[in-house]
Order: structure tokens, then sequence, then C-alpha cells
């Protein structure tokens, strides 16, 4: 599948021809964060409307990365990569289980749940293979742990096309116990999207990019059912710095095909991805601003120091930035904190 039908596809979802714009919020609107401020990390609530209140905040022991609002109303926060607790909460910022992960094994920061099982990315840390480990809903201990047949496993996700299948995202970035993030032999990286059975996790599908050197680390999915379309955000890797700074941000797997997408220069880092009624929205920290895709591929750029949290209310996109939270074409004042990766609208 070429680029034009990748974005025929995408333009049969949207039903109109791009981004129209966004509006300010009539109401406040409530968001999961997690941050950095008063000499520690934390996750909380934040209330954003006319302005911006803190309404409730967690401490945690390390930085938090991927969020996750449970059916029956309490929040799952899980530690940046290599990391070693998994805490649920509630509203009102008091933890109600903290567990903390088993020996050789670290957190590779994202989490889903179904209301039986709860569902995270994990590292073997002798092996280096990525893993998805499968917790008691209530306890959150381990029951049991898949092979995601690759490395630098990040955000896992439920296939919208067909229910009792997850979908991760393999960054295939190679790297060691004992230097924590830091990245080694890159010419062997071997990122991949896979598909894996929900009940046994056995893989079911795998998919890969061309270029080899880009990492598909979060996912969004834009619709539901057989014509869904799931967008990921990309982080280049390449050696040339030159060939970093022009290389996109955003790959679309439609149907049974994985492409990425071309765009201006974004520095070829994406920090995370939303989907909108009429196409994605891609984080860019390193280029000081989001890049928004329709029907037609890149569609325009607007500016946000450090933009990296995205969430999508209706028309409204509500993103994060190193000052500033952007509300529609309202922006607020953050308080002292400096936002991480990722918020979930509640």
């Amino acid at each position: 599948m070429n680029r034009r039908n990748f974005l025929m596809s995408l333009a049969a979802l949207a039903g109109t021809p791009a981004w129209a714009g966004v509006t300010q919020p009539e109401t406040a609107v409530r968001l999961a964060a997690a941050w950095q401020g008063g000499g520690g990390y934390q996750v909380g609530i934040l209330e954003a409307g006319s302005s911006l209140t803190l309404k409730a905040a967690l401490d945690v022991p390390t930085r938090a990365h991927g969020l996750l609002a449970e059916a029956a109303g309490t929040l799952l926060a899980v530690a940046r990569r290599p990391g070693d607790w998994l805490v649920r909460w509630d509203t009102t910022g008091r933890a109600l289980a903290w567990r903390w992960i088993e020996p050789r094994r670290a957190f590779t920061g994202h989490v889903i749940a179904d209301g039986e099982q709860v569902y995270t990315t994990e590292t073997d840390l002798d092996s280096g293979a990525g893993l998805v480990g499968v917790r008691h809903g209530a306890s959150l201990e381990k029951l049991d742990e898949w092979p995601t047949q690759g490395i630098d496993p990040h955000q896992l996700l439920w296939d919208a096309r067909q229910p009792g299948r997850i979908l991760v995202a393999n960054g295939g970035v190679p790297s060691q116990p004992e230097t924590g993030r830091r990245k080694r032999d890159l010419a062997r990286m071997a990122s991949s999207i896979v598909c894996l059975d929900a009940r046994s996790g056995a893989v079911l599908q795998t998919w890969r990019l061309t270029d080899p050197r880009l990492s598909l680390r979060h996912l969004a999915w834009q619709g539901q059912g057989a014509e869904a379309v799931l967008g990921i955000a990309l982080q280049a890797e390449h050696d040339d710095p030159a060939e970093r700074q022009v290389a996109p941000v955003l790959a679309l797997l439609a149907g049974d095909h994985l492409a990425a997408v071309p765009g201006p220069m974004l520095q070829g880092y994406g920090g995370s991805i939303a989907s909108y009624p009429r196409g994605f929205a891609v984080s860019c920290p390193r280029a000081q601003g989001l890049a928004l895709f329709g029907p037609e591929g890149f569609d325009r750029f607007i500016g946000l120091d450090e933009a990296c949290p995205l969430a999508i209310a209706g028309d409204r996109l509500l993103a994060g930035g190193r000052a500033n939270l952007m509300l529609g074409p309202a922006r607020h004042a953050l308080p002292d904190i400096r936002l991480d990766n990722h918020w979930v609208l509640l």
C-alpha cells in the first residue's frame, strides 16, 4: 500500500477534508497527569477551565509515565522505564495499592486493563526480551508473562479492529541493565508492532517499517472495527543528526500495511499521539510544538514549548508544554510543575 492509499484510508474514516480547528472549552476539563515539582515526582488531577487548578496529588518514588483511568473510577500509574513500581490510586490522590516489580524485571511505562486483569509492558533484565506482564485485576499480583517477540516494549493497546487482541509496540532500542536507558548497538535495532491473543499471549501477527532506525513507541486508534487505523508516534535513532532531523514522526497501520507518513522537519521525535475525528496529533517536544495530520497528510504545526502530553475532548485539543497548558486556542500558565509525557482525560 503506497502513501496515497494510506491517506485515502484515513480520509475514508474522517468524513471531512482536514483538521478543522479547535474551540474554547465551555466547561472545565479534568486530567489525570504526572509531573515533577516540589523536589519530587507526583501523579494527580488537574482541572483546567478559565484557569488551571491542581485538585489532587500523590507522591511517587520515581518519574511516572503511563496512566490509565479504570472503569471503576480508579486510576493506574506506572513508572518510567526501567521502572520498578505500579500504583492504583483515586481522584483524591489516595494510594489504594502498590506493586513492586518482580526480581530481574523492569516496567517499561505502560498499562491497560479489562476489569479482570491488568497488563503491563516489561523487560527481562537478564535477556533484554520484551514481556507483557499479566496481573490480577484487584491485587496487581503477576499471574503470567508473555513474550512480545522483541525488545524495548513500550505502549500497548486493545485492538480496535477485533476484540480479544492486544497490540504492542516493541521500540527495538537495545540497552542493558547496568546503564539503564543508555542506548547501545543501534545498528541491530528491530522495532515492530505485534498483535497478541489476549487469552494466551500467542503472537498472531507482526509488522515492521522498512527503515529499521525508526522506533515505534506510542499508539492511538482512529475509528473502530475493520476500517480502524492505528497511528504510531516515531522516534528516530539514525547515526546522522541531519537524517534524524528530517525523519518522520508518524506511521499508520491500515489493514495489514504499515508505513511512515512524510512531514516537515520535526527533529525526528514524536513524544505522544492522540486521534481526533479527522486525523492524528503528534507532540514534538524537540521541535517545540504539535504536528497535525489529516486525510491529505501533514496539515499544520502549532508551536508549544516542550509539547508532550495530549488528549482530545470532542474537537478540543488539550496539550501540555514546559510552562503552558493549551486548551483549544486558550493557553494557561502551569503551576510550578513540569509535566511528563502523558495525561488522561477524565
